[in-house]
């Protein structure tokens, strides 16, 4: 095995930046930077992936570029590559147990994105659909780590270990190091880990598997715990978000080692590492307020849209009525928001609606109750317009030119009844006294006196 090591790593220190960036490509490590760095990428693939494949392609990019200088001498590897030999060679160094790292000072050139076990298999050469996660709006991606790599139980124990090795490059460091704090200890550039279901069908929500624990060094990583249930027989939820392993990560050249434990129960989960930077509230508000704005006279179209005359329909809509009260918080709207998709002219406070899914993320519309993602949110021009021209009013109603007029509550009447409630006399007195045409109910002082006893 040291020899077929030997002739791999001699090969791969006589590529050119093409070679070194074809293989890398091959096996989806990133293709960027200088030589050297490419070079220490490729080094870092043969120590640690001993695959069948690999070495192939070694070979084959080593034969194709010398293949070109036949008039020049050609290096000789020590001995002929021989595919069976290196097959058993590659299963042999899969059932030797891998020895735990003790330190970040490890005696191997720097690692750029390396993993092992089930999280470092080759892929194969059959094109494989991705499994693909949702995009976070509080989370803004600076660079792929780790891409999703499916959880590959190694035994039929139920509870499975999945390690992964890898070291930050000097920018990635900067990075962190440069960036602000979101709060004591929290840097705003992170590495996070995200887990989901190995789905390729569609982009997947963050899903934790069962009896979940990240260990990241030598320290366990705290993840989301479960939402209390008071209801019997229903199962707690928790919150899956991405795991920030930042706190717990030498941010340096040396490694760092994850290690993930999950409870293999019949589902398929895969994990991914990302260097990203996390946004607050305030900032997807600027944002929003930057690109997400719809002019007033396209607002306008859209409710005459609404309001246009319906030939089949028997029932004609003269008007539309919305509220100027934020239905989340019941406050007079600010930013007047909502989602492109939405059917509805009713808009929602985007202060408190980017608030309250930095807490607990939903993004689903507080007035009819779908899908409102971030990236569908605008801001309604004409509302906006309004709000700043009427502020004595509550509500106001689009008419079916596009233009509208505000809804005033009536004041309550404080005058009293024109008519007395009671008229005491004789029950021969028939009618109300005062110049009204109802009639009014006559009640005899005994009636009076006999609805009070025993109290009298």
């Amino acid at each position: 095995m040291a020899a077929e090591l030997v002739e791999a790593k001699n090969m791969v220190m006589s590529f050119r930046v093409s070679d070194l960036q074809m293989l890398l490509g091959f096996v989806g490590r990133s293709k960027s930077g200088l030589k050297h760095e490419l070079v220490t990428r490729a080094l870092q693939l043969v120590q640690f992936d001993c695959s069948p494949e690999l070495f192939k392609k070694i070979k084959e990019l080593y034969e194709t570029r010398y293949a070109k200088k036949s008039s020049e001498p050609t290096p000789q590897p020590h001995r002929p590559l021989d595919p069976l030999a290196m097959h058993s060679a590659y299963d042999r160094a899969s059932s030797v147990p891998r020895t735990p790292l003790t330190g970040p000072n490890i005696d191997y050139p720097v690692l750029y994105g390396k993993y092992l076990n089930g999280l470092g298999r080759l892929p194969a050469k059959t094109l494989k659909p991705e499994v693909r996660l949702v995009k976070l709006p509080f989370f803004n991606m600076l660079d792929e780590l780790l891409k999703p790599t499916e959880l590959v139980p190694q035994n039929n124990e139920k509870l499975q270990e999945s390690p992964c090795i890898f070291a930050l490059t000097p920018r990635q460091v900067e990075l962190i190091r440069n960036s602000r704090e979101l709060q004591p200890g929290v840097k705003a550039v992170q590495v996070v880990l995200r887990i989901c279901y190995s789905d390729t069908s569609s982009p997947q929500e963050d899903q934790y598997p069962p009896n979940i624990a990240v260990k990241v060094n030598h320290s366990y990583c705290s993840v989301p715990g479960y939402y209390p249930s008071n209801k019997p027989g229903v199962e707690p939820k928790r919150p899956c978000r991405p795991i920030n392993l930042t706190h717990l990560m030498y941010l340096s050249s040396a490694t760092n080692r994850i290690t993930v434990t999950w409870g293999n129960y019949g589902k398929s989960y895969s994990v991914a590492l990302y260097l990203v930077r996390q946004l607050t509230s305030s900032e997807l508000l600027q944002r929003l307020k930057t690109i997400g704005v719809k002019h007033p006279e396209l607002c306008k179209a859209l409710v005459k849209e609404k309001l246009r005359l319906d030939p089949d329909s028997e029932i004609a809509t003269t008007g539309v009525r919305v509220s100027l009260i934020c239905p989340l918080v019941k406050m007079r709207l600010s930013v007047p928001c909502r989602a492109e998709t939405c059917a509805h002219l009713q808009c929602f406070d985007a202060v408190f609606y980017l608030q309250m899914n930095e807490k607990k993320p939903t993004w689903m519309c507080p007035v009819c109750d779908k899908p409102a993602p971030y990236d569908q949110l605008i801001i309604d021009g004409l509302l906006s317009k309004i709000l700043s021209e009427c502020e004595d009013a509550d509500e106001i109603e689009y008419l079916v030119d596009g233009s509208w007029c505000p809804i005033r509550a009536e004041k309550e009447r404080s005058c009293s009844p024109q008519c007395p409630i009671l008229v005491l006399g004789e029950a021969s007195a028939g009618l109300c006294p005062s110049p009204c045409s109802c009639q009014a109910v006559v009640i005899s002082e005994f009636d009076v006196y006999a609805a009070m006893w025993p109290f009298t």
